[in-house]
């Protein structure tokens, strides 16, 4: 699992990618061109990220960057959005982007592949926190 995100020089990161996420980024970025998540925590698939066609989601002021995601085989950063509000009760965890086998929602590009992303979350360490807060 590549736990590394693009983060802060110190090493601190809100979001990683395991590498079967990274492989399906690229996969998905041959056949859709430049990507973006957007996780509203809303409907659907409830907390899981929604990977669309950069720009394709309309992001409005509720919404928060998390991290552009420098994704190896990539040619532009996957911005990673998350709605305010959720964004309120997750800040404090760090956040790595897995795809495990199912079909997610039919809204999201992989679901037509027979897998989904999904999030897997940790608290961030008392050093991460102190980085990204600083």
């Amino acid at each position: 699992m590549d736990d590394r995100g693009t983060g802060l020089p110190g090493g601190a990161a809100r979001i990683a990618l395991t590498d079967g996420a990274a492989a399906l980024l690229r996969s998905l970025r041959a056949q859709h061109g430049p990507l973006m998540f957007h996780q509203s925590g809303g409907c659907c698939d409830g907390s899981a990220p929604m990977c669309y066609p950069a720009g394709e989601f309309r992001i409005g002021a509720s919404d928060v960057l998390l991290e552009k995601l420098v994704v190896d085989g990539v040619p532009e950063p996957v911005g990673f959005w998350m709605s305010a509000d959720q964004y309120a009760r997750w800040r404090h965890t760090h956040l790595t982007v897995d795809v495990v086998p199912g079909r997610g929602s039919g809204f999201s590009l992989e679901a037509p592949e027979g897998v989904r992303f999904l999030i897997r979350s940790r608290l961030f360490t008392d050093e991460e926190r102190a980085q990204l807060d600083g």
